[in-house]
């Protein structure tokens, strides 16, 4: 009997909302995408899907055995680099790809264990350290040729800059976008060539037996790593219950053991936050505020020294060697 595969309402509410039409030919098409891969690669489901944004991901045995999930996602700009850069990283501080279809983009990747992410971890400074050790690493690799450039997202920030600014009322946040662009102008030029995660918060961390932690669902660019801090400064923050002192100790604790310039990782962290405004604004919604009051905190005060561990690689923390 054929297995029914059952698409969560969330994820279909999400490829709507995303996506149009693109969206809703993806979702219809799901079942018979899962089962035909299913059969193709001999897997057996083994629990309840789960989802995200942009994809489905089904618990699976392989035939011998061996625990895996079945990814299946939207292609797009940011999903088609991810089989790209797990290849690269070959399990080293990320999930492992076990196989990938390229006309699809659905892929077999190894079993980490979902109920134990970052995001629970009760020690906020300890999961902080926890991702910067893993971007140390994961951005020690040079990027491989085809991925997104960070240069092309920057100067295609800095163009749209001017159009959002005519639309944001809001003085104060004309003034933060303005300044965010500025710090952007002062770095764009030079816009790095490692390999970039771009979405390592803290529920893209995940326990597994073979290491304590590793990274998923890498949306890759080629650039600076600076540019990767940003997740990590924004989740598990409340502005209301948060010293604006545990800001400045974020973002000294990643460049630390990233071993980066402060100033220049800085400014990629204000184009992160000018990229998200814009998302905003563009959608005709204000920008986030919790957002506006990092960049506030981050500018007004001074760096305070960060008590932590270079990772292993070099004494500054950063590794310029492939890790693959």
């Amino acid at each position: 009997m054929p297995t029914v595969i059952h698409v969560p309402e969330e994820l279909a509410a999400a490829q709507e909302k995303f996506n149009g039409e693109a969206g809703r030919s993806f979702v219809s098409g799901l079942p018979g995408l899962a089962a035909a891969f299913l059969e193709h690669w001999d897997l057996r489901i083994t629990g309840a899907p789960m989802h995200g944004v942009s994809a489905l991901v089904l618990p699976v045995d392989r035939a011998d055995g061996t625990p895996a999930v079945l990814k299946l996602q939207i292609l797009d700009e940011e999903t088609e680099g991810e089989p790209v850069a797990l290849r690269t990283w070959n399990g080293d501080g990320a999930v492992r790809l076990l196989d990938h279809d390229t006309s699809t983009g659905t892929m077999l990747l190894e079993r980490l264990d979902p109920a134990r992410t970052l995001s629970r971890l009760p020690d906020v400074r300890e999961a902080v350290l926890v991702v910067a050790r893993l971007l140390a690493h994961l951005t020690g690799t040079p990027a491989p040729a085809g991925l997104r450039h960070l240069g092309d997202i920057a100067h295609s920030l800095l163009e749209r800059t001017p159009g959002a600014l005519s639309r944001t009322p809001d003085p104060a946040v004309r003034r933060t976008v303005a300044d965010c662009a500025a710090a952007l102008r002062e770095v764009a030029d030079e816009p790095g060539d490692r390999l970039l995660h771009w979405d390592l918060h803290y529920d893209n961390v995940l326990a597994a037996d073979r290491a304590p932690w590793l990274a998923i669902d890498p949306k890759p660019l080629a650039g600076d790593p600076g540019f990767d801090l940003w997740p990590a400064l924004a989740n598990r923050f409340d502005a209301d219950t948060d010293n604006p002192a545990d800001t400045a100790w974020r973002f000294d604790a990643m460049t630390d053991v990233l071993g980066l310039d402060r100033d220049r990782a800085r400014a990629w962290t204000y184009a992160r936050l000018l990229q998200n405004c814009l998302w905003h604004i563009e959608d005709g919604r204000p920008p986030a505020p919790h957002e506006l009051e990092i960049a506030h905190r981050l500018r007004r005060r001074p760096s305070l020294r960060a008590p932590t561990t270079p990772a292993p690689g070099s004494p500054s923390g950063r590794s310029d060697r492939a890790t693959g």
